[in-house]
């Protein structure tokens, strides 16, 4: 069997849009899809600003099922794509396998670290982003509680409500937040009608702003919050658009970079451990005129000169992965 046909297949599930040359790159998109308006749509605009700009291809599959995983990439890899970038953490101990059967491909894995020398590791500093959209939750809150529903419960999606929770309390001392999760398994990530529960649950608890880091699960907080007249805080993609006048932010998370500048590098690319935060626009928040009306001068003003500071390490915000604790609840 042919690999297109193995990946494209009714017995395997995936979807695989090829391109042409043995030597182009792939991306593996994790569980949501492709276009989950989050995560995995920010990778792939990384990899399609460098197709536009290059006029070069490359293959992309979007994963079905968790037991697809290391057929995806032992497939890829000996089908010459090199480098093979995947989103999400769950790839992590399989690439561990993969990568050494493959010397000669790079790998590019988003959101895990991989002790491999022909692996890149990108991880962000989420905690970062976090902690400023938590100061302007708090800032435009009018009852004093804000909430945060998160996908799957993982030290990795605690980290984003630890730093969310820093960025309220520095804000506003005696605020409350409300936290959720989606639940523990990767279906987590694609269930927005829990979603819509949660934030429908947290808004009866007093929440009048509340952050989803849930990926495609999150539309579902974002559709609920603008339902129910309360503002929402988007993740990883500028997510503002989808609901103009309801999402307060997006916490930006420049998965579309890391992607964008692996590809650049091709086989070339050098390997090892990149962490993106503020100080190298890896995260942000997002301003544009879907919520120029939603926040001050006064408000945007503050949270820059926070952002200054956290650069320079004069405010040290608590990143949950290095103990599973966060000082502030």
């Amino acid at each position: 069997m042919t690999l297109m046909k193995s990946f494209l297949g009714a017995a395997a599930g995936m979807a695989l849009m090829a391109g042409a040359a043995a030597a182009d790159p792939a991306i593996i998109y994790d569980l949501g899809g492709k276009f989950d308006k989050s995560f995995n749509e920010a990778a792939f605009h990384g990899a399609d600003r460098w197709a536009k700009e290059t006029g070069g291809k490359f293959k992309e599959l979007e994963m079905q099922s968790e037991a697809q995983r290391e057929q995806a990439l032992r497939r890829l890899a000996e089908s010459g794509a090199n480098p093979i970038a995947m989103t999400g953490f769950a790839f992590g101990d399989v690439l561990n396998t993969v990568a050494p059967d493959y010397p000669k491909t790079k790998f590019v894995i988003v959101d895990a670290v991989v002790d491999q020398p022909n692996v890149r590791s990108v991880v962000f500093q989420e905690e970062q982003g976090s902690y400023l959209v938590g100061m302007l939750a708090a800032m435009a809150s009018k009852t004093g509680t804000v909430g945060f529903v998160g996908g799957m419960d993982i030290p990795l999606i605690r980290k984003f409500g630890c730093g969310y929770v820093q960025g309220v309390k520095a804000a506003k001392p005696d605020a409350k937040v409300v936290q959720n999760f989606v639940g523990t398994t990767p279906s987590a990530w694609n269930d927005p009608v829990k979603a819509s529960e949660l934030t429908k649950a947290e808004i009866s608890q007093g929440a009048d702003v509340i952050y989803a880091a849930a990926g495609q699960s999150g539309l579902g907080v974002l559709q609920t919050a603008a339902d129910e007249k309360v503002k929402s805080i988007g993740v990883d993609s500028n997510q503002n658009h989808l609901h103009p006048g309801s999402v307060l932010t997006s916490m930006v998370k420049r998965v579309d970079n890391a992607i964008y500048d692996a590809f650049k590098e091709g086989d070339a690319m050098k390997t090892g451990t990149d962490v993106m935060g503020l100080s190298n626009d890896g995260v942000a928040f997002a301003m544009d005129d879907n919520n120029k009306d939603l926040i001050t001068p006064a408000m945007k003003a503050t949270v820059d000169a926070v952002a200054e500071k956290i650069k320079s390490g004069e405010i040290k915000v608590h990143d949950y992965m290095t103990d599973n604790t966060c000082p502030i609840e």
